[in-house]
């Protein structure tokens, strides 16, 4: 007999069942993602910049916990609804900084290389908004942002528990 929700959240039951908690399964490797993560805030870059690369990254993963997480974390540090809102389509939304046109720029090239060059016009445009130092930071955010996306992905992290410790501090 077919069910009468065809999708798992109508009824009830979680949509995803999380495979295992990298955490707990390998400290070490956490630990060493923190590591970078703790480097990315040492950078300089502004927190609000890093905020929107970390969720068009996400975005671009299809990383819900990710994506819950740096969604709570902008608002909480004052990012508008409306820029999250238009994100996916920050080519044509007219409320983001040329260095943020850069830097998500910059995000959806590098988090797509696999399948897309970094082109010369992508990185020149990313020059003209961040020296080297700058560009190399930015960079390593966007690393590090793929790396908690994949193994959010892969281990199908729980989500929507998350709670900002930003929010507070408001």
């Amino acid at each position: 007999m077919e069910s009468l929700f065809p999708y798992p959240w109508q009824s009830g039951e979680a949509a995803v069942h999380q495979r295992l908690n990298y955490q707990l399964a390998s400290p070490e490797a956490f630990k060493a993602m923190l590591h970078t993560e703790q480097q990315v805030h040492r950078s300089g870059l502004e927190e609000s910049l890093l905020e929107l690369v970390k969720t068009r990254a996400s975005q671009i993963n299809g990383c819900a916990w990710c994506l819950d997480m740096h969604t709570k974390d902008a608002r909480a540090r004052g990012e508008t609804e409306q820029r999250l809102y238009l994100l996916s389509a920050w080519r044509e939304a007219p409320c983001y900084s040329p260095r943020e046109r850069a830097a998500l720029a910059w995000t959806e090239a590098v988090t797509q290389i696999a399948t897309h060059e970094v082109s010369d016009a992508v990185y020149a445009e990313a020059r003209t908004q961040f020296d080297e130092k700058a560009l190399v930071d930015l960079t390593l955010a966007i690393i590090a942002i793929n790396g908690w996306n994949r193994m959010n992905v892969a281990f199908r992290t729980r989500v929507g528990d998350y709670v900002s410790p930003h929010a507070a501090k408001r």
